[in-house]
């Protein structure tokens, strides 16, 4: 026991704290720690120390080895620069050389025999240029010279054209920028030999010429333009965009020691740049070969790491032998602990009865529920302060089943008072109490508050039977089956009455719209998470369809959706919704459409027929004077054979020439159903050009067009978009006429050029004119039906132009053309989409045109 006079001194440690003696601060300080604490603290420090001394050590050992390392791989830095300037300046050297090559054959001074006399010339001086090839405009090849190492299925034969691969792509990119190109093929393992590709434009007076293409092989590059100092000191390897080793071997990297003395191998260093310039599609990369550590340097390292880890091991196996006596009173401590915190955390009401329904315990979230206290509750006898007391007889019955052992084992639901008198609804659930040695000594009950549960509960129901009769209410069909199974999940009221209780309906709907109405049951179609088919639902999810039922005389617009239904099936579910009237006025509005197409046909023709008459009565009245003519010389007697035939072949193509006019006229005012096909371009305005001119010459216009070098064909009708033109070209020439232009002034232009619209490739037709333009209001209605600024116009034309365009999924514009502040013209353009390669079919191939139509 400890003396009073032995704990006087305790009240001076706190001005000891504050000596400036650090010695004896230290004293009062360990001094003030408890036992444990001071055995830890000596257990803790040899081993601090220790590892603060290895840590020294490896600190010292790798900062050596990084400079070591630091330093090797500036060296490899500088060298493998200075081996990526020799390349460059030997790339330059050729690429001089042929570009020397390609601007003689630019001005014609050396041929074909004189172009393979160089090349071999070239190819036989540098080992790097394996071939030379001259290729024309066109893409075909004239002659080529490769060296006789090169493989056979790397020659170039003449007249051979390049295809789609990298060479192609490469030529098309050199006729297109007018500029020198170096392109590195991509590399396919097992392969012939990578060859680095250089093309030379050869440029003619006025246009391009072609090209010269010289291929390298990349190994002998390396190997002639690295010097030989620098193979010999690093592994010199090159490669492509990509990363795939082209030429040279890499090292191997070693991630472990090869003996159990040395530390492991470090990486070898490396450093990788680009070869200008050919750019970033080749480099070269140089490494290091890597040393390994002295074997005694390497020894002293680990035998001072031994020593230190059995010091180490000795002083923890001591600090471990400590800690045992303190591990059995800490675990008691921890495990009384956790029990307690777990039952003040549980969010569950505990009550414990005794075998005579005495309350023996109660947590605190029962005492939280009832609002009664522990000290309340322990040692009630029923009945119960928190019991309803309009349920004591409902649940005394309860009590007593379950101490006679008569449980549910799913609980049951009970009222619960709470102390100030507000109800709430629980589950209880009872459960044996068995004691350590296996002995019942009660009943434990746990109660769930389950007022908010059964709140969400009755809201769920009147929910579902809001949806269940709006559902019965829709104008729409709505069925729900699993996939692959006849029953029929849900119907509403209209399911009903068009295909009754059974699923006969719903499949029938599915099978009819093209819906997937099977589940696939193999693994690689169904997703392992989810249990969904990944490609009928990727296929289907999203598209409607419209059929006909014959059974019920209907048009129905079909949708699908997949949902998983409440026992976890997949589910189909189909809207079918009755769209009879609408397809019926569609219908309606096509018979309409067309005929309205049909009168603005006909209208044009007859606002054009002065110019008709006028353009046929010029081949009408050459006919008369060439047979009056022949006619007064046979009279006279001075016809003669040559005579003769001469006037009758005159006579003949004018004939043929009104012939034209009139078949030409009838084709296109003639009424026919729509039909769309592949058409090119240049014929569709060729055809629409001939009806037009007719109109512009006798208004005095000058019409020119501007057709762009391959279009591809469109998926059009050819008749509807010749109408559109002519429309335009007639509305443009109205005007210009209207703002009584001068003669040189007179001008009404048509361009046709490709455009892409929101990334949708198409062909443009645009009509200029050098009129008044258009005013402000009339922009705003222009498009509308009926309105018309003509005196005696009808206001459809406009109207079904753009009802054209956009039938074929095209678009219309019009806009006023611009001096300064001065409106000097309009322009009114169209826009079509290319035919997609589904429409243009297998067997259909496009035309190219390769002369640009100039204006005429």
């Amino acid at each position: 026991m400890v003396s009073p006079e032995q704990k006087s001194p305790a009240p001076v440690a706190s001005p000891a704290f504050t000596s400036a003696d650090p010695t004896q601060w230290w004293r009062m300080w360990w001094r003030s720690l408890s036992p444990t604490r001071q055995d830890r603290l000596a257990a803790l420090a040899p081993l601090v120390s220790v590892a603060l001394f290895m840590a020294a050590i490896i600190a010292a050992f790798w900062y050596l080895r990084a400079e070591e390392v630091d330093r090797g791989e500036q060296a490899l830095k500088r060298d493998v620069e200075y081996a990526q300037q020799r390349m460059r300046l030997r790339l330059l050297e050729r690429q001089e050389q042929v570009m020397r090559i390609a601007r003689d054959l630019s001005y014609g001074d050396i041929g074909t025999v004189e172009f393979g006399n160089r090349a071999e010339v070239l190819v036989t001086q540098y080992p790097e240029l394996q071939v030379l090839t001259w290729v024309d405009r066109d893409g075909r090849i004239i002659t080529s010279y490769a060296a006789p190492t090169v493989p056979r299925e790397q020659l170039r034969m003449p007249a051979e054209r390049l295809g789609n691969d990298s060479a192609g792509e490469s030529f098309q990119q050199v006729k297109d920028s007018y500029q020198s190109v170096y392109h590195q093929p991509v590399v396919v393992p097992g392969h012939n030999p990578p060859l680095l590709q250089f093309h030379a434009p050869v440029m003619g007076t006025s246009s391009f010429g072609g090209t010269v293409m010289a291929e390298y092989s990349v190994d002998s590059l390396m190997r002639y333009a690295t010097p030989s100092e620098l193979l010999a000191r690093y592994a010199i390897t090159m490669t492509d965009a990509q990363g795939v080793l082209i030429a040279g071997t890499p090292l191997k990297r070693p991630h472990t020691a090869e003996h159990w003395y040395q530390i492991a191998k470090p990486e070898a260093s490396e450093y990788q740049i680009p070869i200008s310039p050919v750019g970033n599609s080749l480099h070269i990369k140089g490494q290091a070969y890597s040393t390994s550590l002295s074997m005694v340097g390497n020894g002293m390292f680990w035998l001072v790491a031994s020593l230190s880890m059995m010091t180490a091991w000795l002083l923890l196996g001591t600090w471990r032998h400590t800690r045992k006596r303190l591990r059995a009173q800490e675990a008691l401590v921890a495990e009384t602990n956790f029990r307690r915190a777990m039952e003040n955390s549980l969010l569950t009401g505990m009550r414990a009865l005794d075998m005579q329904g005495r309350i023996t315990y109660v947590n605190a979230a029962f005492c939280q529920m009832t609002g009664w206290s522990e000290s309340e509750l322990v040692g009630q006898t029923p009945p119960y302060s928190y019991w309803a007391e309009s349920d004591y007889d409902y649940l005394h019955s309860k009590l007593n089943d379950e101490l006679s052992g008569k449980t549910l084992q799913g609980g049951f639901q009970v009222r619960v008072r709470r102390k100030n008198g507000s109800m709430f609804d629980a589950r209880l659930y009872i459960s044996p109490l068995i004691d350590a040695r296996g002995q019942q000594t009660g009943w434990m009950s746990s109660m769930t508050d389950i007022t908010e549960s059964k709140r969400i509960r009755d809201q769920l129901a009147a929910s579902h039977d809001r949806f269940t009769i709006v559902l019965e209410a829709l104008d729409a069909s709505v069925s729900v089956a699993p996939l692959g199974s006849a029953e029929l999940l849900f119907a509403n009221k209209l399911y009903r009455q068009w295909f009754g209780s059974q699923t006969t309906g719903h499949l029938q709907l599915v099978q009819q719209a093209g819906l997937p109405a099977e589940r696939s049951e193999t693994v690689d179609d169904e997703d392992g998470l989810m249990g969904f088919p990944t490609d009928p639902i990727t296929s289907a999810s999203s598209n409607n369809a419209e059929i006909y039922v014959a059974e019920l005389g209907k048009w129905l617009e079909v949708r699908s959706r997949y949902l998983s239904w409440v026992d976890g099936r997949l589910a189909q579910m189909v809207i079918a919704t009755d769209i009879t009237q609408r397809r019926l006025a569609e219908e309606q509005a096509a018979r309409q459409a067309e005929q309205a197409q049909s009168a603005s046909r006909l209208i044009t023709m007859g606002e054009m027929a002065s110019s008709v008459a006028h353009e046929l009565n010029q081949p009408l009245t050459a006919i008369s004077n060439y047979s009056s003519g022949m006619l007064t010389r046979l009279a006279n007697g001075t016809l003669t054979e040559d005579q003769m035939k001469f006037a009758l072949e005159k006579t003949a193509h004018q004939a043929q020439r009104a012939g034209q006019i009139i078949q030409r006229i009838r084709s296109f005012v003639k009424r026919s159903e729509p039909n769309r096909t592949m058409a090119q371009v240049e014929s569709i305005v060729d055809e629409a050009l001939e009806l037009a001119n007719i109109e512009m010459r006798r208004r005095n216009v000058r019409l020119s067009h501007f057709v762009a070098a391959r279009i591809p064909p469109v998926l059009a009708d050819t008749i509807l978009i010749e109408q559109v033109l002519i429309n335009l070209i007639k509305n443009a020439g109205e005007s210009v006429d209207q703002a009584q232009r001068t003669t040189a002034q007179r001008l009404v232009e048509l361009r046709v050029v490709p455009k892409e619209v929101e990334g949708q490739l198409g062909v443009e037709f645009s009509v200029q004119d050098s009129g008044k333009g258009l005013a402000p209001e009339v922009q705003e209605r222009l498009f509308e039906a009926f309105f018309s600024t003509k005196n005696e116009g009808m206001g459809i034309g406009l109207n079904l132009c753009r009802s054209i365009v956009e039938s074929h999924d095209g678009r219309m514009a019009a806009e006023n053309l611009y001096n300064g502040s001065e409106v000097v013209g309009c322009r009114f353009s169209f826009w079509i989409p290319l035919a997609t390669p589904q429409e243009k079919g297998d067997n259909l191939s496009t035309v190219i045109n390769p002369n640009t139509r100039n204006p005429a």
